[in-house]
């Protein structure tokens, strides 16, 4: 079994995403801490930007006006147990567990919502 990891995280396929939050420093500690990620760069343009990193994989939040509870994201990972416990061991309340069906492929998914409301689909493909 491969070491619990970020993939990817999309709607935004090669663009980092720019989910929206009202606080970047409380935005880079919460992700810091509960998800394990690593703040890598700050922008100030075309919005005040963090971008925080796991695994290779970056997600950017910006101060751009969106209501997170309205956003999120998909996230892949290797090993969605492992995932879970880390995330569980950091403080976070997730769901169940469950698989989900699209285009003929299952998958293993989670869901957490974080503080700013923003909404994260943890998955990986069923390999059985």
């Amino acid at each position: 079994m491969s070491e619990p990891a970020f993939q990817s995280a999309s709607p935004y396929k090669n663009d980092v995403l720019a989910l929206p939050v009202t606080d970047l420093d409380a935005a880079s500690d919460w992700y810091s801490q509960h998800f394990g990620m690593t703040e890598v760069e700050r922008r100030n343009s075309p919005h005040p930007t963090v971008i925080l990193e796991r695994d290779g994989v970056k997600i950017g939040f910006a101060i751009n006006g969106g209501d997170p509870s309205q956003e999120g994201a998909a996230i892949r990972v290797a090993d969605i147990d492992g995932v879970k416990s880390q995330l569980e061991s950091n403080g976070i309340a997730v769901a169940n567990t469950r698989v989900d069906e699209r285009d003929g492929e299952r998958f293993n998914v989670f869901f957490v919502v974080a503080p700013d409301g923003l909404c994260y689909y943890f998955n990986e493909p069923v390999t059985s």
